[in-house]
């Protein structure tokens, strides 16, 4: 039974498996409803986490009920926590935005939001992230989480999504990351999928991130914090709610 869950929850895209999801809320609940791990995202409590990952399994990584990752409870939480985002009047560009946080920014009262992606049919805007369709200075926060990683031309985008920004704005531009990488490992001459698994961790990516990602973001005008935020709760809480205890939060600023 483990090795189906896992063999599903590899194979059905997940945006798929969110809207499948919406559906079957309440017998995965019962399902799973327990007290040993809690998703910040939908304040409900739970037995287990079920395995997530390309290649390598890791347990405990996606909320039975929002189909949320690590990344993602660890976001929800710094903007609850650390910022005004739930209450303040922002306009907000969301750039692929994933599903669930989509509906709940949405209905969010205090946000003017739109959603952006080349190839997404429920975002409100199609574009291309290297010529964005917004006026300079448009947005006062932009989220931009697991997409640059699949651009060669990484620089443009970050340029675009610097230009959009409105002054005193702030964003959050999440990707994978190998702490450990000094510099950003990339190959864009590799373009069989498999190679690129093989490579970068994903069919679609094109590079690994090492710690230089900040560098890239600084020379288009961010002001960025390296936040290892999961730190600030106990080995206790981050098992609870299910946190990687090195993975990055890429704030970015622009005075």
């Amino acid at each position: 039974m483990k090795k189906i869950a896992k063999f599903l929850l590899n194979k059905i895209p997940r945006p798929m498996l969110i809207n499948l999801s919406i559906f079957l809320r309440p017998l995965i609940y019962q399902l799973f409803k327990g007290n040993k791990f809690t998703d910040p995202i939908d304040g409900k409590s739970y037995r287990k986490f079920l395995p997530y990952g390309y290649g390598k399994q890791r347990e405990n990584a996606l909320s039975p009920g929002t189909l949320s990752l690590e990344r993602h409870r660890q976001m929800w939480l710094y903007l609850k926590n650390e910022t005004d985002f739930f209450t303040k009047n922002y306009k907000v560009l969301h750039i692929a935005p994933e599903q669930e946080f989509l509906r709940k920014f949405k209905k969010m009262e205090n946000l003017d939001y739109t959603s952006a992606d080349l190839f997404s049919p429920i975002v409100d805007v199609k574009a291309d992230i290297l010529d964005l369709p917004f006026e300079n200075e448009s947005f006062d926060v932009i989220f931009c989480n697991h997409v640059l990683e699949h651009i060669e031309d990484d620089r443009k985008a970050m340029s675009e999504l610097y230009r959009v920004m409105k002054k005193g704005g702030w964003g959050i531009f999440q990707v994978p990351m190998k702490n450990s990488l000094e510099k950003s490992y990339e190959d864009f001459s590799i373009k069989d999928p498999k190679e690129r698994q093989k490579h970068f961790g994903q069919y679609d990516h094109v590079r690994w991130y090492g710690m230089d990602y900040f560098e890239r973001l600084k020379s288009v005008g961010f002001q960025t914090d390296i936040n290892f935020y999961s730190r600030k709760f106990s080995a206790e809480d981050r098992k609870r709610f299910g946190l990687l205890e090195n993975e990055i939060i890429p704030v970015v600023f622009k005075k």
